[in-house]
């Protein structure tokens, strides 16, 4: 299984490449988009053709999650011969994305996610909980034979990784914060996505969602002291086995 990186600015976009959060995830033909968020679509296009995509997965609707999927929208009802490519989103996604589009046209297959929820896309099963942050946001775990991925999106500490089962190969976390610089309890601190993902047993941890003004180097000594052992930072084009 790989684990693509298009985007991870947390909130909104940084200075130097900051898209925001995407991400690919490839095991054999199977390739799910997981959150389009703003600047990722033209990160995609450099790692797979959209025709190869066998699924997009929104994990909730604020922009910085999900506003690329317009563009996605306008690429294949105009510019392919796709139709009917599977989305699945939080219930309401369809109406409420669809305010800004007269028609969505026949170019997405919605599907609703909901907690506990389980799909199988292509060769990766997937299951959703739903997470310590609004609107409605759920955290994806996705696994195929060999390995597990673990992805928090967004969440305040009040939900844990831990919800998952124990000894996930990698959790992507987010980190908005560090630990002195908090504003906001519906994110996590590095250090509390060190602690989570320790407690939760998971083999290694990768870093996303950073506020743009937080200190990279900060963040990942944090972490990396929480969890135990060393963390990755996760940047626009990195691509990991899981």
């Amino acid at each position: 299984m790989d684990l693509i990186v298009l985007g991870c600015s947390g909130s909104y976009g940084a200075p130097a490449g900051g898209a925001c959060s995407g991400y690919l995830v490839r095991e054999g033909a199977t390739t799910i988009w997981i959150d389009c968020g703003n600047g990722t679509f033209p990160h995609l296009q450099e790692h797979v053709a959209v025709e190869d995509l066998s699924g997009v997965v929104l994990t909730h609707l604020h922009p910085d999650h999900c506003v690329d999927l317009y563009s996605l929208h306008v690429y294949v009802r105009y510019g392919s011969d796709l139709s009917r490519l599977p989305v699945f989103a939080p219930a309401y996604s369809q109406r409420l994305l669809g305010a800004l589009v007269a028609d969505w046209g026949d170019a997405f297959a919605w599907h609703a996610i909901d907690n506990g929820a389980a799909v199988t896309i292509g060769e990766l099963g997937l299951r959703f909980s739903r997470t310590d942050h609004p609107p409605p946001t759920y955290a994806v775990e996705l696994t195929s034979r060999e390995k597990r991925l673990v992805y928090t999106s967004d969440t305040g500490p009040g939900w844990s990784v831990e919800a998952f089962e124990p000894g996930a190969d990698l959790v992507l976390s987010e980190a908005t914060y560090t630990h002195d610089h908090r504003p906001s309890a519906i994110h996590l601190s590095a250090r509390q996505a060190g602690e989570a993902a320790r407690a939760a047993r998971a083999r290694r941890l990768v870093l996303t969602h950073l506020w743009p003004q937080i200190d990279p180097v900060t963040a990942v000594e944090e972490g990396s002291e929480s969890f135990g052992e060393a963390v990755t930072l996760a940047a626009p084009h990195l691509v990991t086995k899981v």
